[in-house]
């Protein structure tokens, strides 16, 4: 019984993520064992659940009315034995975490060293993506996101700073060199460091001073991926390569040394701070019931 399900969540897991490599490295198994795993499956069942090519993997027409009937059950088989779990002094399992660069290098600092000190037998296991994302399909349990890219029909509790900026920097030697913009649209004659998305999209810069808002899309010498190449791009504006636009806290070190300069501060705007989401069960899996109720515990003694 035991392997009949290990077989049956790995076709699940191969079929959500599109590939074996792609299953393979969201679960942390092995791409072989996924493949042996399926013909193991296929061969029980006698009948093809996936069409394989070397570019993508598709269920069957019969794969495809497993998989519509298998996630749930799966679900359901998963919650019950996490239910032991509420037995135990304390939680045991994996969580895993969806969140962007920006929440992992600012808030969830603060967070996740005492949770992991509360919790000693919880594995924390954070994938940094910065792309919209099925939480359940890509195998995580939660994400944090900003308000604009949350997912439907999901709980969404406050994690981190409420109020956030985007602070636009440049070195000092820099702005001797270029001058001071004095609007945003000033950066179009500036050289700018840009992010791109792993989609392809590089983000415009936005600002807005009292209900005026300007939407900038500068050019420059460097792109760096959103998420990976960030600190690259800040040790180039602190060398004098260019403006860049980035989160006021990420920045705060260089701006309070003297590294960087605030640029059209007038102009930052602030948003609305990231929320943890994750889908509205009955039964939370126990490692995220844990963290749900630590990240809850932490803002209000904040």
């Amino acid at each position: 019984m035991a392997e009949h399900l290990n077989d049956l969540a790995a076709f699940l897991a191969v079929a959500r993520a599109g590939g074996f490599r792609e299953a393979a490295r969201v679960g942390g198994v092995g791409a072989s064992s996924l493949s042996e795993a399926l013909r193991r499956l296929e061969a029980r069942l006698g009948v093809r659940l996936l069409h394989r090519s070397t570019r993508s993997v598709v269920p069957t027409e019969a794969g495809a009315r497993l998989l519509e009937r298998l996630g749930p059950a799966l679900s359901e088989v998963e919650a019950a034995l996490d239910v032991v779990n509420g037995f135990r002094d304390r939680p045991v399992g994996t969580l895993r975490l969806n969140v962007p660069a920006s929440a992992a290098r600012l808030v969830l600092p603060s967070l996740v060293p005492p949770f992991l000190a509360a919790y000693p037998d919880i594995l924390l296991e954070l994938v940094v993506d910065e792309s919209f994302v099925d939480i359940l399909a890509a195998g995580c349990d939660a994400g944090i996101r900003y308000e604009e890219r949350l997912e439907q029909d999901m709980v969404a509790i406050p994690i981190g700073p409420r109020r956030q900026r985007m602070a636009t920097a440049a070195s000092p030697a820099y702005l001797k060199a270029h001058g001071r913009p004095s609007h945003p649209r000033d950066l179009l004659r500036h050289a700018c460091l840009r992010g791109r998305f792993a989609s392809g999209s590089i983000p415009a810069w936005e600002f807005q001073r009292r209900a005026e808002v300007v939407i900038v899309e500068p050019t420059g010498p460097l792109i760096v991926r959103i998420s990976g190449g960030l600190d690259l791009a800040v040790d180039a504006a602190v060398a004098g390569c260019g403006v860049i636009h980035l989160f006021e806290d990420w920045l705060k070190p260089q701006l309070d040394s003297g590294a960087l300069e605030p640029v059209l501060e007038a102009w930052w705007r602030p948003f609305t701070g990231p929320f943890l989401y994750y889908p509205g069960r009955r039964h939370l899996p126990a490692p995220l019931r844990a963290f749900v109720d630590f990240v809850q515990a932490h803002r209000a003694e904040s």
